[in-house]
């Protein structure tokens, strides 16, 4: 691997196409190439907020799914490979319940917003979003793998627990959307 990383300028995308992981050269504005560059988005924006101070418990989750996420856009970079499994949605799920249940209920919409790393990870949920509609939108002519379009949806309600957990923890409120407000 570390040849083949060793020189990044290789004009071989100067036409427009860009080479998938299993030697296939796709345009650069296909959907394949669309969604694993919003999945590449998605995981840079989750970098940002890893710069932000943090539990480490979320710390450590933020990580393992950067890490998942890198596997999932290698998934998408390899048609027919399969990297993300019902163990990776379990374990969102999973880390979504235990943040939710030391929340208070929600009876109103929240804006993005409150702390710089709450405000970050609405970024990253509504990014997650995103990229899973560059999934789905890949699923109309392509074969794509359920977990990827499961696991996307998971981290993006991960990622709102998430960013109303930070805000507890730096004794910040929810910011909750006023109705009225703006009339």
């Amino acid at each position: 691997m570390g040849n083949r990383l060793s020189k990044i300028t290789t004009r071989t995308g100067d036409a427009g196409t860009t080479g998938l992981g299993d030697g296939s050269r796709v345009p650069k504005i296909s959907a394949r190439i669309a969604a694993i560059g919003d999945v590449d988005e998605c995981n840079s924006v989750i970098g940002v907020l890893l710069t932000c101070e943090i539990a480490p418990q979320v710390r450590e989750m933020l990580i393992d799914i950067q890490h998942s996420l890198f596997d999932l856009g290698g998934e998408l970079s390899i048609p027919g490979y399969a990297a993300i499994t019902p163990a990776h949605i379990a374990r969102l799920e999973e880390a979504t319940q235990a943040i939710n249940k030391d929340l208070p209920p929600l009876k109103d919409f929240i804006l993005p917003g409150g702390t710089v790393a709450t405000a970050h990870c609405h970024v990253a949920r509504t990014v997650a979003r995103r990229a899973e509609r560059s999934v789905l939108a890949l699923a109309q002519t392509e074969t794509v793998n359920e977990p990827v379009r499961i696991y996307l949806n998971r981290l993006s309600d991960l990622l709102f627990v998430m960013a109303r957990g930070i805000s507890r923890d730096a004794g910040a409120p929810d910011v909750l959307w006023e109705k009225t407000r703006g009339k």
